[in-house]
């Protein structure tokens, strides 16, 4: 049976777009359940029929705790076996997280635990970083935290400007992205005591997209 993605996503959705054309041409064994967004206006949403589509914004929640409260219920009505955030911009509350403990994957535009949070192409090129690249990490409450599941490496060129560095990282966030979500699906991937594991077996240094290949 196909597994159930709840995909939280607050921009255009690229990522998702790359999940929903691998389960079309039957690569990724598995359905959207829903997709939820803090921007009712985001793009991503429009990639999905209304019926699955959720937003609302925490002003019209009351506020950070009530909106996470509000999300994880319609989340947790579509029973998702994953919860997949691609492009999402909120911080997940402890509540949430524990919620749907080791079920919650984030895909990071860079080689965590180096450039946590926001503009990380630019702050890999002012730290004169030789590499660069994208992680799929499971997600707790600290930003950007939680175990690392797997990476791609880009290089950073000499004529590099934060925008062709991007566009680099994201050729390679989606083949990341669905390789781990293709883990997922087959009932490889778990989280035990905050460690990645595969096959049972801890991760202690993450997956690269050739080993996954393999």
């Amino acid at each position: 049976m196909p597994v159930r993605l709840a995909i939280l996503a607050s921009g255009r959705g690229s990522n998702l777009q790359a999940i929903l054309d691998a389960i079309k041409a039957g690569v990724l064994d598995a359905r959207i359940a829903g997709v939820f967004s803090d921007r009712p206006d985001a793009l991503a949403l429009q990639r999905v029929p209304e019926a699955l589509r959720w937003s609302r914004t925490p002003k019209s929640c009351g506020g950070r705790e009530a909106f996470d409260a509000v999300l994880a219920d319609a989340v947790a009505v579509c029973e998702p076996d994953w919860v997949v955030c691609v492009g999402y911009m909120r911080i997940l509350g402890e509540a949430f997280v524990q919620r749907f403990a080791g079920k919650i994957l984030n895909i990071h535009p860079s080689l965590l635990p180096k450039h946590k949070g926001l503009h990380t192409h630019q702050r890999a090129l002012d730290d004169g970083d030789a590499e660069h690249g994208a992680s799929l990490h499971f997600v707790d409450p600290e930003l950007d935290g939680g175990a690392v599941i797997a990476q791609a490496r880009v290089p950073v060129l000499p004529n590099d400007d934060a925008d062709t560095l991007a566009a680099r990282v994201l050729a390679v966030e989606h083949p990341l992205l669905l390789g781990v979500l293709q883990l997922a699906a087959s009932g490889r991937l778990a989280e035990r005591n905050g460690q990645a594991t595969l096959d049972g077996q801890a991760l202690f240094t993450p997956l690269s997209l050739e080993s996954m290949a393999t």
